[in-house]
């Protein structure tokens, strides 16, 4: 994924938490791994046996080393905070996540976090795990952090968006191109509490970033998975313009300047995400 944004923002000095399956060391994350806690093995140095964290990852702040600068991701220059909370197959228990939860409200000043990217969900079975991972999320929003989910990719079914991206206080993201004929797996609305979701939609389809393993590479992948941390990069580049702008303000940045496809509120939420708009607004 190469940068689209030309204003010059990197996201410097901007943590960005990722609850994923972790991080590989790659090169092009140099010197940019604040922290690392792992929720499964109890693992010291950074790792992931899956690669899906590490792409995710790779989207909001690889810096390209690895490849002249041909892929790097929207922000990177930012901070990451990568916390393991998915195992090698990608699960994860509900225990772990809310553990995950209460590290980043302790820890959330002395790294600098300001965004959380969640690139994962689950179509809860018990609507008490429903509730307790929205409470979840919305208890790290109300403490200030932005943060972002992905809808899932359950779609296209209505009511198909996964949680905690079904939270009606965070952003929560689709995939613009995932969202009509053969590829429509995009999550959409509405939640089971009829709130309008997902909020926005970016492109989330065919994502080349880093991927483990020496020599250092790529690798492609597709999912609202992908489309999540584009959004939470840019919104990294944002707070490094304009440090003094709270959660809610950056949601209504946000929709003010996505890009309308046409579709319904349900498949699109306000439209495709554009991060010049949102940088320059």
């Amino acid at each position: 994924m190469k940068n689209s944004d030309d204003s010059g923002y990197t996201g410097k000095h901007v943590g960005v938490c990722v609850l994923d399956t972790g991080i590989f060391p790659h090169i092009d994350f140099t010197g940019r791994i604040l922290a690392f806690q792992d929720f499964i093995g109890h693992r010291i140095r950074p790792y992931d046996d899956n690669s899906h964290g590490t792409h995710v990852c790779g989207i909001i702040g690889g810096d390209g080393r690895a490849s002249e600068g041909r892929i790097r991701g929207i922000a990177p220059g930012c901070s990451l905070i990568v916390l393991k909370v998915l195992d090698r197959t990608g699960n994860g228990r509900k225990e772990d996540v809310l553990q995950a939860f209460r590290w980043i409200l302790e820890n959330k000043r002395y790294y600098g976090i300001r965004v959380v990217n969640i690139s994962v969900g689950t179509t809860c079975r018990r609507a008490e795990d429903h509730r307790v991972l929205i409470a979840g999320v919305e208890q790290l929003w109300d403490a200030g952090l932005v943060v972002v989910a992905a809808a899932g990719n359950q779609g296209p079914k209505a009511g198909s968006v996964t949680a905690p991206g079904s939270s009606r206080k965070i952003i929560t993201v689709g995939s613009s191109d995932m969202l009509q004929g053969n590829k429509a797996v995009s999550g959409r609305g509405p939640t089971f509490e009829c709130v309008c979701k997902p909020d926005l939609v970016a492109p989330g389809n065919r994502v080349t970033s880093c991927a483990p393993g020496i020599p250092y590479t790529y690798r492609i992948k597709s999912g609202t998975s992908m489309s999540t941390p584009l959004v939470s990069g840019g919104i990294a580049c944002l707070l490094e313009k304009e440090p003094q702008l709270s959660n809610v303000e950056i949601k209504m940045l946000l929709r003010e300047s996505t890009d309308d496809m046409g579709l319904p509120r349900n498949q699109q939420g306000w439209g495709k995400f554009n991060c010049e708009k949102l940088i320059k607004n």
